[in-house]
């Protein structure tokens, strides 16, 4: 991944003000995000969901992923291997062990979900145009830029810039959801 100065800067700015956040304020706005997700009807009429397990002060989904493991739904997590990240369906969220960059990944024995109906993506930051940034390392632009899924980021209004610098292999977001707005990128 080559460096840019320019997003480096920004995302430094961006993680110290998201990791400001009180855990109650964040807590508040996290249930106001997936209220709002959940009422979005491309995400409540998805079969198979891929999501992130969250770390930190990024937008909540372990609850997420429980209530939606009840509902039936399909849903698989990222691992990453060497430069390379999959998605593998889960049946149960206790069943994860400890993966690169110290998040839960799926087992190796997890079965790799190709098709996703939607991808909800973490990120540092996003613009009203669906650019995002994210930790640097290129894993979601590069699993995205191959696969057709209903992109959907979840991020606090903090979060949206006026304007995020990207490349040409950044994958944009057909959605923003955040505890104020929910956006659809045309």
């Amino acid at each position: 991944m080559t460096s840019n100065p320019e997003k480096a800067a920004l995302r430094k700015h961006l993680l110290e003000k998201r990791d400001s956040m009180s855990f109650e304020i964040m807590g508040f706005h996290n249930q106001k995000i997936l209220s709002k997700l959940k009422k979005m009807k491309s995400f409540s009429q998805a079969q198979s969901i891929g999501c992130y397990y969250s770390i930190g002060s990024e937008v909540q989904t372990n609850d997420l992923i429980k209530a939606l493991l009840s509902e039936k739904k399909i849903v698989s997590l990222p691992q990453v291997c060497d430069d390379t990240m999959v998605f593998r369906r889960i049946e149960d969220i206790t069943k994860l062990e400890t993966g690169n960059f110290d998040i839960p990944e799926p087992k190796e024995s997890c079965p790799i979900q190709e098709t996703h109906d939607v991808i909800l993506v973490p990120c540092i930051g996003l613009d009203n145009n669906g650019n995002r940034i994210g930790y640097g390392y290129g894993f979601y632009d590069k699993y995205l830029s191959k696969n057709e899924s209903t992109k959907i980021a979840l991020a606090y209004s903090k979060q949206i810039v006026k304007s995020i610098p990207n490349s040409e292999h950044d994958v944009k977001m057909d959605w923003i959801v955040t505890e104020t707005d929910v956006i659809k990128i045309s």
